[in-house]
């Protein structure tokens, strides 16, 4: 199951990222694709603030996960871009972080290939004429719960 729209704007971006966060709160696996600068750290504090969080959120490029603790509901954030092999994130003990209460947000996935969860929805952002084209994918029976809530409030 998918769902498209395009995004313009940082604004637009984090108000989708506040729609999601409606879906996301009992916990999910997110991949969040996209070439550098595509918006997603930009999404993911949308969804921080529709979560309720109000700090700082920035991307976790060289601490490689930035944890947010909002009222027992944990949030991780990862940035995989400099991760060299997969095999790194065994010895962080990624594993760890994915429970069935959490919500982990992973950009550049695609670098912990083999060692990270399915993800229940997949995130992808691409640039066209003054903005984003993001595509929303469900992988499991959670994601696809997520969309069907979505559908809603997304258009094309």
């Amino acid at each position: 199951m998918q769902i498209e729209k395009d995004v313009y704007g940082e604004e637009a971006m984090e108000d989708l990222g506040e729609i999601f966060s409606s879906v996301l709160k009992s916990g999910a696996v997110v991949y969040l694709e996209g070439d550098l600068g595509m918006g997603k750290t930009t999404l993911v504090r949308g969804v921080l603030r529709g979560l309720g969080y109000e700090g700082p959120v920035k991307s976790p490029t060289y601490t490689i996960v930035e944890p947010y603790d909002l009222s027992g509901f944990e949030v991780f954030h990862f940035d995989l871009y400099r991760v060299a092999d997969a095999e790194e994130l065994e010895f962080m003990g990624i594993r760890d972080y994915f429970t069935d209460g959490s919500l982990c947000l992973i950009e550049w996935a695609e670098m912990g290939r083999g060692v990270l969860p399915e993800a229940d929805l997949v995130v992808s952002l691409s640039l066209i004429r003054q903005g984003r084209h993001m595509s929303l994918e469900a992988n499991t029976e959670k994601g696809n719960a997520a969309i069907n809530v979505l559908r809603g409030s997304i258009t094309s």
